[in-house]
């Protein structure tokens, strides 16, 4: 398919408006289910692991399917597996949402994860393959944007659903939007597939399995470790066969005819540095943002709308500032900003140990929240943009979905392991004194990881020669600035 949308156009918005109600199924969930984790727990008597699950069985599989989910979208068309994934998301979300118990939210949860990997890589390579070059740019912008605002209304919309009725609210929610995104992409959306696709080549179905299966593993014995003991054999078996299946994926990887994880990929050392300061950074705050909600609202009293709520303003001086931040890191280079980004992001999460319920937002939340928003303001679209130009030009894309997924699976890791770390386990979430110890630890721990990624971007991170003279014809001029995506949102596939 040859690009033919223009921006301003009709069908060019109806187009964007899809993506971006597609897109946003995936931000609004990433970020209400956490508002929500209390009352869950609540209702199901559920201990902290079943909470544990509940985040990361969404998270496993769709870090686990991502790269699968966007070589199915380039070869069978990206409308057809964009819509496929936006239905699986939503009968996901019914199930979810009629889940008698916590074992069954979980399963219900994992299938949601699967729907989500089939829709997001869609999102973007649908903006990429119906817009003419020229408009391009302005589309992807718009869809950042509009993506970040649905990530800012997650949490609030999120606390107001169970604070006036239910949890179960937040599933139900996406049957309405996921109807309406069914019926403009199936109206508006051209169909397009990747033209190297022509050649035969076949999904990496092994890989993706391989990859899934080993996170599965590895996460199941994190968090079970800390309950059932680290010498119990499911425990060691578990762990063992994550290990030995994300090894399987590696060596396929470097075997297979057509791998969905080419390894060549990180033979940029910008690139591989890059997507280490990723890991460490994303895995401080994912740990961090799943407690944090559990804080505020079983140690300080928050009602699940206040505790929403308090979260905003890191998302608003993201939206306002990391275009600001990109637009800098595009002059003087990403170097300064990714050092000293995620130092300011540990600053404040080491303010947050001042959340102890016997103060007012004011002084005890907000500080925190501010100098965390700034500081990842400050790193995100650097961080992304250095992800995607330094990786080799012919996997631009693959580049994108690898950062990206280094993050969610960074966040699995941390959400898993930084409750054991801390000592919270078992029930010791409904005893707000034992939690809100634990809860100090975790934010002290997460803050010196992101002081470390910013000493490691110090050490790693090179900024790109400036040009000394304008490009000669037949000659790559400067790179173009790239879009990131907010902490939450789906991930670029430029």
């Amino acid at each position: 398919m040859t690009p033919s949308l223009r921006y301003a156009s009709g069908p060019g918005r109806w187009v964007l408006a899809a993506t971006v109600l597609g897109s946003g199924l995936a931000a609004i969930d990433a970020t209400v289910v956490g508002i929500a984790l209390p009352a869950i727990g609540r209702d199901f008597h559920a201990g902290l692991a079943d909470l544990q699950w509940v985040v990361t069985a969404y998270t496993l599989t769709l870090a686990g399917l991502l790269l699968v989910a966007g070589a199915l979208g380039d070869r069978y068309g990206r409308k057809k597996v964009f819509l496929i994934g936006v239905v699986w998301f939503a009968l996901a979300s019914a199930l979810c949402g009629v889940a008698p118990n916590a074992t069954m939210l979980i399963a219900a949860r994992a299938l949601q994860g699967v729907g989500a990997a089939l829709l997001t890589p869609g999102s973007l390579a649908i903006l990429e393959a119906s817009f003419v070059p020229e408009d391009r740019g302005r589309a992807i912008g718009a869809w950042s944007g509009l993506s970040g605002v649905a990530t800012a209304v997650g949490p609030f919309l999120g606390g107001w659903l169970v604070q006036a009725a239910s949890w179960r609210l937040i599933f139900a929610i996406n049957l309405p939007l996921a109807a309406l995104v069914v019926v403009l992409a199936i109206r508006h959306v051209p169909e397009s597939r990747a033209p190297e696709t022509e050649d035969g080549a076949g999904v990496d179905v092994p890989g993706g399995l391989l990859i899934t299966l080993g996170l599965v593993g590895l996460t199941y014995g994190l968090i079970e470790g800390p309950n059932r003991g680290w010498q119990s054999p499911s425990v060691l078996a578990s762990l063992l066969l994550g290990f030995a299946l994300l090894g399987g994926f590696g060596w396929w990887q470097n075997k297979a005819a057509h791998p969905m994880l080419p390894l060549e990929v990180f033979s940029s050392r910008q690139f591989t540095a890059t997507n280490a300061v990723t890991f460490v950074l994303y895995g401080a705050l994912g740990g961090v943002l799943f407690l944090l909600p559990i804080q505020l609202q079983q140690v300080s009293g928050y009602s699940a709308l206040e505790a929403g709520v308090s979260l905003l303003p890191v998302t608003l001086l993201m939206l306002t500032l990391s275009a600001r931040s990109g637009a800098l890191a595009s002059r003087i280079g990403p170097r300064l900003q990714m050092s000293v980004g995620p130092c300011l992001a540990g600053l404040g999460l080491a303010l947050l140990v001042r959340v102890n319920g016997s103060g007012s937002y004011l002084t005890e939340v907000l500080p925190g929240v501010l100098v965390l928003g700034l500081g990842l303001a400050t790193t995100v679209a650097p961080l992304t943009s250095t992800a995607l130009s330094s990786a080799p030009a012919q996997h631009a894309g693959m580049a994108s979905a690898v950062n990206n997924d280094v993050a969610r699976a960074a966040s699995l890791i941390a959400v898993a392991v930084l409750p054991a770390i801390a000592g919270i386990t078992g029930s010791a979430y409904l005893h707000p004194a034992t939690f809100s110890s634990g809860f100090h630890k975790a934010v002290l721990v997460s803050g010196a990881l992101c002081v470390l990624s910013g000493l490691m971007a110090a050490a790693l991170i090179r900024n790109p020669a400036r040009p000394t003279a304008a490009a000669a014809p037949g000659e790559a001029g400067p790179a173009a600035p790239q879009h990131s995506c907010g902490l939450d949102a789906p991930p670029n596939r430029p």
